[in-house]
């Protein structure tokens, strides 16, 4: 099968509009989460939002459409691929969309149209002028690394060349009230996978990695390699209670790239800090044996974005490669799982060539991709 390259990326949110600048604000250990008090969380609640000017009221576009927008135009300021031919996907991730548009507006059936994932794909591949009917993927929390699975066999396959990858999301009161609902959100920022963990911290933010089966247009030297997908089908709000079926999809991961569990340099995990969520992540990772292999979250810098997760925190992670660190995770002191895993509480420095990201969500869904140095 065909070799498929990382060419460009971007990550826009509360802290920074390119992945450089993200990734800058990680290494000095900034955060997006802050304390607010507003219409979406009602009460004090721990959110990393935009500020409320960060985007313009425009009728063409809704603020979520903007923000596609804004990561897709930076990743394409990187490279000279030429998007309007019929060799190139657009791929969007989200959970929610333009859902918000409920909670503003009156009920009609342009609205049930705008609020459609299939609209708002729609906008952004008109506004950049790409020929191809872009590809929606909204799979709970896993969305972002799905998106990274399709998209590589897609071009593995040679149906395409080069793949455009966004995952997205805002939080708005319908995302916040139904995680509260949950009883899941935290009081605090989230603390991954440490002894005070309280549950999850919410945020909003969009990512873009571009792929392509031509070297030519890569600066990175870096490959996705692998990916797979599992579903534990455990209960609709609770993951597996042994980590297996998350297992299965990183051992199928490592089996598409030839590579054993060893070879895996760090991972970045899901860690949302939820008690179920780490305590499943620490067995999967046990029974892959990984236990010693440098692990982090970096749910503590943006809180949980949802689709948009998968994507900026492979995009950190691609950056963590190229620079040869591990980022550290913020909010851990103590490790709280039932098996012993190497989270890094400071930020590590190596010789590194390769990493592991997961990703696991509502419904029992787990996915896992596989990135490295060529």
């Amino acid at each position: 099968m065909k070799e498929v390259f990382v060419v460009a990326d971007n990550v826009v949110s509360p802290i920074g509009k390119t992945a450089a600048e993200n990734f800058e604000q990680l290494k000095n250990g900034l955060s997006g989460i802050q304390q607010h008090d507003n219409n979406i969380t009602e009460q004090a609640a721990y959110v990393s939002l935009f500020k409320e000017d960060a985007f313009t009221k425009e009728k063409n576009y809704t603020k979520f459409e903007q923000l596609v927008i804004a990561s897709v135009e930076d990743a394409l300021l990187q490279t000279d691929l030429n998007i309007t031919d019929n060799k190139t996907i657009f791929i969007l991730s989200s959970t929610k969309g333009n859902i918000s548009l409920l909670e503003t507006e009156t009920f009609s059936e342009d609205l049930k149209d705008r609020i459609s994932l299939h609209h708002s794909a729609k906008v952004v591949a008109e506004h950049f002028k790409f020929v191809n009917k872009p590809l929606i993927v909204s799979h709970a929390c896993i969305s972002g690394v799905l998106a990274l699975t399709i998209a590589l066999r897609l071009l593995q396959s040679g149906i395409y060349e080069n793949a455009i990858v966004t995952g997205a999301d805002i939080i708005t009161k319908f995302v916040f009230s139904g995680f509260t609902s949950f009883q899941a959100i935290s009081n605090e920022p989230c603390r991954p996978f440490d002894e005070e963990r309280k549950g999850v911290t919410l945020g909003e933010a969009a990512g873009t990695i571009i792929l392509s089966t031509n070297k030519a247009y890569s600066t990175t030297d870096v490959q996705l390699c692998g990916g797979s997908v599992s579903n534990d089908a455990n209960h609709i709000s609770g993951p597996s209670r042994t980590g297996e079926e998350l297992y299965s999809a990183i051992k199928q991961s490592l089996a598409e790239t030839n590579m054993k569990a060893e070879e895996i340099d760090f991972i970045s995990a899901h860690g949302t800090a939820t008690v179920y969520n780490d305590e499943m992540e620490a067995k999967a990772f046990d029974l892959a044996g990984m236990n010693d292999i440098p692990t982090n979250s970096l749910k503590g810098y943006y809180g949980h974005t949802l689709g948009a997760a998968g994507i900026i925190e492979s995009v950190m992670s691609l950056h963590s490669l190229t620079e040869n660190i591990i980022l550290p995770t913020k909010g851990f002191l103590n490790l709280c799982v039932t098996k012993n895993l190497h989270i890094c509480s400071t930020l590590e420095k190596g010789n590194y060539n390769s990493f592991l990201k997961t990703a696991s969500g509502f419904g029992g869904c787990n996915a896992a991709v596989v990135f490295k140095k060529t």
